[in-house]
């Protein structure tokens, strides 16, 4: 049979031989008994001896190729044993170095150690030459007095290495370098003595050389804090008699004196610059003999006595000018609205103007310190820990806030704002009860009084050097302007324009009446009864110039301060929250100034529907009087004859002379605008209620024409855009059919912007009476 020839199965193929055994194992073949079975697995063993005989062809044709590299291979032999050999002599090359290197490394630590010994051993001569030479050489300085030169002895004995001092008094000479030890000890306590002596006479006597002298001493012996804490003392002393001697000029002062009225600021002025006078002579001798950082133990001292001195000449203050008193008088007065018990805001001028020079001068006097003391620390903290910074750092704010003397300009500050407080509204409200009218002037008295004071509260704030003061008062300004000042001014412009007709002035008196009777009860201001009516007019005009100054003021005074709070922040004035403070008060006063414009805005509303409504109103109407459906002739007529644009134009100059006079040309511009918007929309629907002929509708668009050119003359507003409605009006009806409008409309419309809406256009068509309302609804629009 066939399947008796067919090849066994092959055994897995070798490593080399890559031949895959056969899918089919020699007992499946055996199990087999189907001829089908039989014919495929014949088949299939085939095709596997098939991809077999492939593969051995393949093994076949690589033979030479292999039998090339081995052959290469076999040459390679002598030049690999060359190259074991080379690897092994390399290999004993570097053993032999690193062993030299090692025996060279033992030699040089060896004689490293020998130097270090050496260097020790001389070190150690040389400490106990110098101690020889120390105990010689102090017990002559003492001899001779050179305090100096024994204090370079004992200092030279005090640096000297103490376990080698230990060290060789336990050698063969140990006895004597004991005997020197106690001797420098004794000298050094004797030494100690005769310097704290002799500084402590030095003192006495007021001798500054001889201070100075055994000042510089002090460090030698190791007595920093010591030396530190005599000279402060001295200086101290210098303080408070220079003080003392100043404060008894100050009480010896002729009041008639040109600087009597700031007297203690000078005092406390001068206080400030001897101190400052002091450190800064001082400060060179510290830092060379003492070294940096310990400046801020020098000014610590001195600040102490500064403190006493600062509540001295301020006690004085306060008892001298009644500070105590006037404040709470001020405080009563501020509670109580009876004006006979209230103190005369000039009264407190020259005080006010005073403890702001006072706090100015002490803010300039801590932040010199502050200067001084820090760039002593950044010098001294150079090499310092992060935590040593923050140490110092915490020292310097602790000495600078709760000083004394910081305590004390708080305090005085913190009454201070209470009495700027009420000498601005007081001094307010008399420039509100005294205003007066110039004729020929836009605004009345009391803008620019008002805001002179205003000015004048802030800038004594500003000149304090007191962030926090200046806050406070801009916030009082933007009270008393927000608050009084612009209800008085409301007030006034809520008895409105005098009416014209019998209704509206029996309204406006009613309404004037009842202001005036709550201003009384007020006690803001006093009225002299209802005003004639051309000074009604007069006074609304001027009040309504009154507003829009203030608004300007307003904005003009937060600039300026804008610059001077700059100015004082770069000095290095306030803390890291200033600006943030600054920015809030004065976004704040900016609201004010938009509040101010928007009673602007009230008045003029006011004055436009009592002045110019009524009157305006009437004189558009007429235009139904006059026909605009004409012929040839009656046009004619019209153009030799105006029958109405004309006398319009004559009524609204008339008009607005007595506006234009009375009024700021801010406010009389607007006020123009507002009677421009009244007449389109009233002109609009007049127009609406007449009818137009062809040549009608042509005598309307020149009209209109007429009206927006002197408009256009009395305003710098564009209002072309406020006619554009009327233009497009008097646009169709010139049309000379209906259909003609869809040559301006839709995609022929061009730039054109269309404000009539399709149902308006139909509107406007249907006014002339010889267009078909069948056609004008025919439009598809």
């Amino acid at each position: 049979m066939a399947a008796a020839t067919a090849p066994g199965p092959r055994a897995p193929g070798g490593e080399g031989g890559g031949l895959t055994a056969s899918a089919l194992s020699m007992e499946r073949i055996q199990s087999l008994t189907d001829l089908a079975d039989l014919e495929a697995a014949y088949s299939r063993l085939c095709e596997e001896e098939k991809v077999v005989q492939e593969e051995l062809d393949a093994l076949l044709e690589q033979q030479s190729t292999v039998e090339n590299k081995m052959v290469a291979l076999h040459r390679m032999g002598p030049n690999l044993q060359l190259i074991e050999g080379d690897a092994q002599q390399l290999a004993g090359m570097i053993t032999f170095t690193c062993n030299l290197a090692e025996n060279v490394s033992s030699k040089v630590r060896q004689l490293d150690l020998a130097k270090n010994r050496l260097y020790q051993a001389i070190q150690r001569a040389d400490d106990i030459l110098d101690l020889k030479f120390c105990m010689d050489g102090v017990q002559t300085a003492l001899r001779n007095e050179d305090y100096e030169q024994a204090a370079a002895h004992i200092h030279r004995y005090l640096s000297l290495d103490k376990s080698v001092i230990e060290l060789s008094r336990q050698g063969k000479e140990g006895g004597i370098i004991d005997a020197n030890l106690k001797l420098l000890q004794e000298a050094e306590q004797r030494l100690k003595t005769i310097v704290t002596e002799k500084f402590d006479t030095a003192m006495k006597q007021g001798d500054l050389p001889q201070v100075e002298r055994f000042f510089k001493i002090f460090p030698l012996l190791g007595l920093h804090e010591e030396g530190l804490s005599k000279f402060s003392e001295y200086l101290c002393k210098q303080v408070a008699n220079k003080a003392e001697e100043n404060l008894q000029l100050v009480m010896g002062t002729d009041m008639s004196d040109r600087r009597a009225a700031v007297i203690f600021a000078d005092t406390l002025t001068l206080l400030f610059e001897g101190i400052a006078r002091i450190v800064e002579t001082h400060q060179p001798i510290v830092e060379t003999y003492y070294g940096p950082g310990r400046l801020y133990t020098l000014i610590k001292h001195l600040q102490v006595e500064c403190d006493r001195q600062v509540e001295k000449v301020v006690d004085k203050f306060i008892k001298e000018r009644d500070y105590h008193r006037q404040f709470q008088q001020v405080q009563n007065s501020m509670m109580r609205s009876s004006s006979a018990e209230k103190i005369e805001p000039r009264e407190l001028d020259p005080i006010l103007t005073e403890v702001t020079l006072m706090n100015a001068r002490s803010e300039l006097y801590l932040r010199f310190i502050k200067r001084r003391i820090i760039s002593d620390f950044e010098v001294g903290d150079s090499m310092a820990s992060e935590e040593v910074k923050q140490e110092h750092q915490k020292y310097l704010d602790k000495l600078l806030n709760n000083c004394l003397l910081s305590r004390t300009m708080q305090e005085l500050i913190g009454y201070y704002i209470t009495m700027e407080e009420y000498f601005m509204r007081e001094t307010v409200n008399k420039a509100v009860a005294m205003d007066s009218y110039e004729k020929g002037q836009l605004t009345s008295s009391m803008v620019d009084d008002v805001f002179y004071i205003v000015k004048k509260c802030i800038g004594r704030a500003l000149s304090s050097s007191s962030i926090d003061c200046l806050c406070a008062m801009i916030n009082h300004s933007t009270t008393e302007l927000e608050s009084d000042f612009r209800e008085v001014l409301y007030n006034k412009l809520k008895q409105g324009f005098p009416a014209t007709t019998f209704q509206d002035f029996q309204r406006g008196v009613t309404s004037a009446v009842n202001i005036m009777h709550s201003s009384l009860q007020q006690g803001k201001f006093d009225t002299k009864g209802i005003e004639s009516t051309d000074e009604a007019k007069q006074s609304f005009l001027v009040t309504l110039n009154n507003v829009e100054v203030c608004s300007e003021n307003i904005m003009t005074l937060k600039k300026t301060l804008e610059s001077d709070c700059s100015k004082l922040l770069s000095q290095g004035f306030g803390g890291e929250q200033a600006q943030a403070k600054i920015d809030s008060c004065l976004s704040d006063m900016a609201a004010v100034s938009n509040k101010f414009r928007d009673l602007l805005q009230e008045g003029l509303n006011e004055l436009n529907s009592t002045a110019i409504k009524p009157q305006v109103k009437p004189w558009i109407n007429l235009f139904l009087s006059v026909s605009h459906n004409i012929e040839e002739e009656e046009f004619s007529d019209y153009e030799a004859n105006d029958p109405w644009v004309q006398q319009f134009i004559v009524n609204l100059e008339q008009q607005m002379t007595e506006f234009k006079a009375g009024l700021s040309p801010v406010i009389y511009d607007t006020l123009t605008g507002l009677m421009t918007s009244l007449i389109a929309i009233e002109l609009e629907k007049v127009l609406l209620k007449s009818t137009f002929s062809r040549l009608g509708g042509l005598q309307f668009d020149k009209e209109l024409r007429s009206l927006i050119a002197y408009l256009t003359t009395v305003t710098t507003w564009t209002i072309r855009d406020k006619f554009a409605r009327l233009s497009q009006m008097a646009t169709i009806l010139n049309l000379e059919r209906v259909t003609e409008i869809l040559d301006y409309w839709g995609p022929n419309s061009g730039p054109l912007t269309w404000r009539l809406t399709p149902a308006e256009v139909r509107q406007v068509l249907a006014l002339r009476i010889d267009f078909r309302s069948e056609d004008i609804k025919r439009l598809r629009l």
